[in-house]
């Protein structure tokens, strides 16, 4: 239900990724070549939301879909019943909003189950845990001892059916997971521990999107990870990509690497082709020519930007207006332009913020605010494009780069402290690659 998330519907609805966090966690299950089948337990009021999940991503796993009851000890009974007739098969309980569980887990705990009937996943508890009654501590276990316990909890059916009939007998029943219940009602019964992960975190509070968002971008894009040269050009080999502001910096480098690699890749500026984003009439022009050279484009990356660094009251209003074309509304006229030709290779729109998009800065208040903005048309294009043929929108957030810009702004510095532009097309290339949406990819620098 998500009483704690503060929304009008259940948080493994909330999106992460581009995707509804169930999404996510069901997916997992799905690829996982020794799950065979995956029931899920829903509000009766959220069942057809389900099944139109379950239609559109084909999970051809997800075989039932049962109503669960008040308390999570009710869902659980109402999975367990729904299999009382079947033989010798394990259950894994899993919560719908853990989508970081990885193969390992779930390997290390179908393993197990070979030599036990009850598995519990957990980490090792890093602060002090105490025991607290009226407000007063009774005491403090030492923390050598101590664990947090996770999902998936997996059991021999026989064995979770044993402790649940038990349990239902009892007046005074509480838990709050299913190896406590096989704990308490059959005291004699091993629980095997399997080590979990520090990213396999429940999303319980609106704060955990946020953390959630930022184990995406560690899972999928490491800032210092390039791929092998076969990679690379098996990839994007004949892929067409278009480059907006790309005659220098990043984009320069973007379309340097996406060539070495086999990519066809057109490039866009003020200075190479006089192309000014500001005006809708321009991008569409130089899309509609690459489309009809090639037929059709794979990727469009949008690095054009500009940075007049002053306090806005020294700025002409010319400056304003060409800060605000060229950065924001240049990205939306990229995007609007971008879209009739991307969803029809299910292609990817690859926009540019900055650092500074997280706090306004003095001296580039213009700049600053402009790349929040594209950050938030990042985040919302991501969702209004994936309905169109799964078209994907990501954004790199690069902290101090290297480029002309930067130089012509600040002068020379220790190149020590900023990024290599080079490094910054990597983790763009890597995006390009990546299967999410709607991501703000930061690259830090990491001497």
């Amino acid at each position: 239900m998500g009483n704690r998330f503060g929304l009008d519907i259940p948080k493994q609805f909330v999106k992460l990724a581009g995707k509804t966090i169930i999404e996510h966690t069901i997916e997992v299950f799905s690829e996982h070549k020794n799950i065979n089948e995956i029931c899920i337990v829903i509000k009766k009021d959220w069942k057809n939301r389900i099944e139109e999940i379950v239609a559109k991503n084909k999970f051809s796993k997800v075989k039932k879909i049962i109503f669960g009851g008040e308390e999570r000890r009710d869902s659980s009974l109402s999975a367990i019943l729904s299999y009382e007739n079947e033989k010798e098969i394990n259950l894994i309980f899993h919560d719908a909003v853990r989508p970081f569980v990885d193969n390992r887990i779930i390997d290390d705990i179908i393993e197990s189950l070979q030599y036990c009937n009850a598995v519990d996943v957990a980490i090792p508890s890093t602060d002090t845990i105490i025991e607290v009654k009226d407000g007063f501590i009774t005491s403090i276990p030492q923390r050598q001892f101590m664990m947090q316990g996770q999902t998936p909890q997996a059991f021999k059916l026989e064995t979770i059916r044993r402790a649940y009939l038990i349990a239902d007998k009892d007046s005074d029943f509480v838990s709050t997971d299913d190896c406590g219940i096989v704990k308490k009602y059959l005291p004699d019964e091993k629980i095997h521990v399997v080590m979990g992960s520090l990213e396999n975190i429940k999303i319980t509070y609106p704060c955990d999107i946020s953390i959630a968002d930022k184990i995406f971008q560690l899972r999928n894009i490491r800032n210092d990870f390039i791929h092998s040269e076969k990679y690379y050009q098996e990839n994007l080999k004949d892929k067409v990509v278009v480059v907006f502001g790309g005659a220098s910096g990043i984009g320069l480098n973007i379309v340097n690497l996406t060539k070495l690699y086999g990519a066809k890749v057109e490039v866009f500026s003020r200075t190479a082709t006089n192309t000014n984003i500001a005006l809708l009439s321009d991008v569409e022009r130089d899309l509609d020519s690459v489309y009809q050279k090639y037929g059709s484009i794979d990727f469009v990356v949008n690095t054009a930007s500009i940075l007049i660094k002053s306090h806005l009251e020294f700025m002409s209003y010319g400056d304003i207006l060409d800060t605000i074309n060229i950065n924001y509304l240049g990205a939306i006229n990229v995007a609007k332009a971008s879209l009739p030709y991307l969803e029809k290779t299910s292609g990817q729109l690859l926009n540019f913020a900055s650092s500074s998009y997280t706090r306004g800065r003095s001296g580039y208040s213009l700049y600053s605010s402009s790349k929040a903005a594209i950050v938030n048309l990042t985040q919302a294009l991501a969702e209004e494009f994936k309905s169109v043929n799964q078209v994907r929108v990501n954004c790199i957030s690069p902290q101090r780069t290297l480029t002309p810009m930067r130089t012509a702004n600040f002068g020379k510095e220790n190149p020590d402290t900023l990024l290599d532009p080079k490094d910054v097309a990597y983790v763009a290339i890597n995006t390009l690659l990546s299967d999410f949406t709607g991501q703000i990819v930061e690259v830090n620098l990491e001497k």
